[in-house]
Order: structure tokens, then sequence, then C-alpha cells
């Protein structure tokens, strides 16, 4: 048994482990965005079906509370270290997929991996960080985001090296992660780090308890959500499109995620001591307002506002991770399972909805439209400093 004092240390090695395996399985993830134009031009298809290709590699996440409740029930953890090698696989056959059809297949097997992945890692994040979950959650995000900020220029440079159907040579990099959680957490029961005891709260009472907080955190993540899509999955091709070659078009979406570690690094750490509402706030206040003055102001400037811009897009997410791993439940898989769902299916919304502006509206009215809703989480963020603090819930 653990006392108490060891329950509440922060197991700094621990939580690198998990973060470094976040890294390496997220790099993966990152393949699709950076290769659209390739993919357009391969396979004969518009920003609309691109777009269809995000969707589908979150339709897995439809089944984030089943992984959720089978955290409480079995050992799904050989499946959780498994995942990386799962994604690795799929996401680095992209460029030898000869239609689009084999391609949707590729990415819906990426998306189950990636669900078997993002269920349990939080919760043994919330683990090894003892009473420092912003803290945790800040350097679990920080290997998510690095990820996104490598997958860019790592396939753009396996590109360059082997072609596009060259980049299945970096399948090894899956097998190292699965390894890695092999070697630590082989023997660790996620049963028993989240509950406590008998369960005796059914999941609907569950579900019907926490439901408050899961539409709040949803309506922040919709409203930006068409903000962020513009910003990371369409980036490329946005900048393509005034001009700028593929390398730059790839390095700028590097730019946005390596700002963006530094903001979810910082952020979940600071929500410790100011508060989770007060930080999604300045957040909410402080990411349309730089996206507008992105849309008219280029040049000189475009390479600072992107550093701006991806420090507060992507900081909120270590805030909603330790706002839910702080909720006073039984079934903290179950919960975590639900806000991934919400969190990916919203995504995939606005994901669809910025491609059909791209098609249909073109580049910059995608983009005002896109910092006008985000203005709209300023008002829900505004609302929420009125109720109880989330743990009360």
């Amino acid at each position: 048994m653990q006392d108490h004092s060891q329950k509440n240390k922060f197991r700094t090695p621990d939580v690198i482990l998990i973060s470094l395996s976040h890294h390496i399985h997220d790099i993966y993830t990152a393949f699709l965005a950076p290769v659209q134009v390739l993919i357009i031009e391969k396979l004969a298809i518009n920003y609309t079906l691109f777009g269809l290709l995000s969707v589908i590699q979150r339709l897995p996440t439809l089944f984030n509370p089943l992984v959720g409740i089978l955290a409480d029930k079995v050992r799904i953890r050989y499946l959780m270290i498994l995942s990386p090698t799962v994604t690795a696989v799929a996401m680095s056959l992209i460029g030898v997929a000869p239609s689009y059809s084999f391609l949707v297949l590729l990415m819906l097997i990426s998306g189950i991996g990636s669900t078997m992945f993002h269920v349990p890692t939080p919760v043994m994040v919330k683990h090894v960080s003892g009473n420092r979950t912003g803290r945790g959650m800040s350097f679990y995000m920080v290997g998510g985001e690095l990820a996104r900020t490598l997958g860019p220029i790592v396939v753009l440079g396996a590109i360059d090296l082997w072609g596009f159907e060259g980049i299945f040579r970096l399948i090894p990099a899956g097998l190292l992660a699965s390894i890695i959680l092999f070697v630590r957490f082989r023997h660790v029961d996620l049963r028993k780090q989240v509950k406590k005891g008998e369960q005796s709260v059914s999941y609907m009472n569950t579900l019907r308890k926490y439901l408050p907080v899961l539409l709040i955190i949803g309506s922040i993540t919709l409203t930006r959500g068409f903000m962020k899509s513009c910003l990371t999955y369409y980036l490329p091709g946005y900048m393509e499109s005034i001009g700028e070659s593929r390398w730059m078009a790839g390095i700028s979406l590097s730019v946005i995620y390596l700002s963006g570690a530094a903001g979810t690094f910082f952020s979940g750490t600071i929500s410790d001591f100011i508060g989770r509402r007060n930080t999604l706030l300045i957040v909410s206040v402080i990411s349309p307002l730089l996206l507008m003055v992105f849309i008219y102001f280029r040049g000189v400037f475009t390479f600072p506002l992107l550093i701006a811009m991806g420090f507060f897009l992507l900081a909120p997410t270590p805030v909603f991770l330790a706002i839910i791993h702080e909720l006073k439940t039984e079934h903290l898989p179950f919960v975590n399972g639900l806000y991934m769902t919400s969190n990916f299916l919203l995504g995939s919304v606005s994901t669809l909805v910025a491609g059909y502006g791209f098609d249909h509206f073109g580049n910059e009215a995608t983009f005002k439209f896109a910092a006008g809703m985000a203005l709209l989480a300023i008002p829900v963020t505004i609302y929420i400093k009125k109720r109880k603090p989330f743990q009360d819930y």
C-alpha cells in the first residue's frame, strides 16, 4: 500500500515516460495535414473529402466511453501498449494508398489505435501526478503537441529522402513506443488506480451527474474548434494558396504546434494556481483577436503571429483534462472516455464545416467565420465563472 505522501507525490520519471510515448504515438497522427496537397493531387479529391478523412479517423472515438468502462472492469493495458504500433503502421502506409477507399481504411485503423491509447493514458498520468494534476496533464499534452510540431518535419523529410510512397520506413519508432509502455507499465492494473472499494454508482447516474461539466467543455470546444481546424488541419493548404512553398506551409504548421506545446505546458501549470476558469477566460479572449490580426497582416508578421496563435490555440486542452480528472467519480476512465468522444466528434464537425467553407466560400471568408465563432467561447467561459467550482459537481 502507498502511504498518503507517496500518493500525493509527483512521479516525474513515470510522467515523462508516458509523455514520451504520447509524443511518439502522436507524431504519426500528425502526418496527414502536411501531405494535404499531395493527397488531393494524387487522388483528385476536394477539401471536403480530405476533411472527411479526419472525421473517419475520429469515428472510433465513439467507443471511448466503452473503452473507459472496460478500463474499470478488465485489463486493457496490452491494447494500450500495442496502440502506438497500430497507429504507426496505418499512418506510414498513406503514401502507398492506391485509392480513396484504401486511405479511408487506414484512417479508421489509425483511429482505433489512437482510441486505445488516449483513453487510458490520462488516467495513468492522474495516478502518477499526485496532487499536481494540472502539471501532469501539461507534461502529457506537451508530448502530444511537440509530436505535432515534429510530425510535419518528419514526414516531409521522409518524403524528400524516399518519396511519398517510402514513408513506410518510419514504422519502427512506433514499435519503440510500444516497447517503452510494455517495459514500464505491463504490471499496472488500471482498475486499481481508478476505483476504491466497491463501485456503487451506475454509469448512467455518472453521466447525468457530470453532463453539465461535459456540456460546458463541449461548448467551448465547438466554438473554438473552427479556429483550431483552420490553423492546424487546413493551414498548409491555406499557406500554399497565398503563394508560400510546401516547406514553408509545413514549417508554419510546426511553428503552431511548437508554440502550442509551450502553451499547453504553461496553461495547465498556471491553472493550478489561478484557477481553471480564469485560465480559460484569458485564452478565450486572446485567441480570436490574434486570428483576426493574422488574416490581415502577413509578410514579416506571419511567424510572430503563428507563434502567438499557437501558444493560446492549444492551451485549453490540459486545463480540460485537469478538470475532468479532478471530478469526484468512481468511473474516471468512463468520464474521460465521454470527454474524449465529445472532443473528437466536435472537432470532426468543425473540420468538415471548415473544409466546406474552403471549397465554397474561400480561405479568407472561412478564417473570418472561425474567428467569429471563437468569440462565442467568451460568454460561455464568463457563464461558468458564476457557477460553483467544477470539483463540486
